[in-house]
């Protein structure tokens, strides 16, 4: 069952120089920037799912590439996923742009929820 505004936002890598990491990614591999933050954050064009890579500081699932799931409600997610077997590693919490959360699935694999804030 799908439910209403989930959907995938982002694959997220982490990356110690986000500069050098806007490079690679633009330069070498050709993909348009979307965004960026700094050190913090990068967003890529992917041709319809996004890219990201986040600094050190940003580094909310611990070096491991993740999906990131874009939800109406973090907090109900989290509850409704822990519910069916999920583990929760962080939050949710208030990011710079957006509410967050991390979760690991039944298998152990990482993924992000996350909502933009108001």
């Amino acid at each position: 069952m799908t439910r209403t505004g989930t959907r995938i936002g982002n694959v997220l890598y982490v990356a110690e120089d986000v500069d050098e990491a806007v490079r690679f990614y633009r330069d070498a591999l050709g993909l348009a920037v979307k965004f960026t933050d700094g050190d913090r954050f990068a967003a890529f064009d992917g041709g319809g799912t996004t890219f990201a890579v986040a600094g050190p500081e940003e580094d909310v699932t611990g070096g491991v590439p993740a999906v990131s799931f874009k939800v109406d409600d973090v907090a109900a997610a989290v509850e409704r996923l822990t519910a069916a077997g999920a583990r929760q590693v962080r939050g949710p919490e208030e990011g710079p742009h957006e509410t967050r959360a991390v979760l690991r699935d039944p298998a152990g694999n990482a993924f992000v929820l996350y909502a933009p804030r108001p």
